[in-house]
């Protein structure tokens, strides 16, 4: 929405204009970055972002802390960490001994 506010439309032309600032970015992240849904970014990415948008990053940040919520584990799930059956490590072959 930033993007639009400021008369770019296209994730071509921001990603022109990143380049122009000293950022290359990659179609795929490039598309993440456009759908709203980038997997990761770098602070400095961020921050060559917010110079050529001429905003900050609570204009582009969006707090979900539903998702938060969702992610956290239940009451009763969260009880029975622990109470399942022992891991144990599997015996392979071929495996190198540790250093003595």
């Amino acid at each position: 929405m930033v993007a639009a506010e400021r008369g770019i439309w296209k994730s071509t032309e921001l990603r022109r204009r990143l380049a122009d600032a000293g950022l290359e970015i990659s179609t795929g992240k490039m598309s993440g970055l456009w759908a709203g849904t980038p997997t990761t970014i770098r602070l400095e990415d961020l921050d060559v972002i917010c110079a050529v948008l001429n905003c900050s990053p609570t204009d582009l940040l969006i707090c979900e802390p539903e998702k938060v919520e969702a992610a956290r584990p239940k009451a009763a799930e969260a009880s029975s960490i622990g109470s399942g059956p022992a891991v144990l490590p599997r015996l392979g072959r071929n495996r190198s001994k540790p250093p003595a």
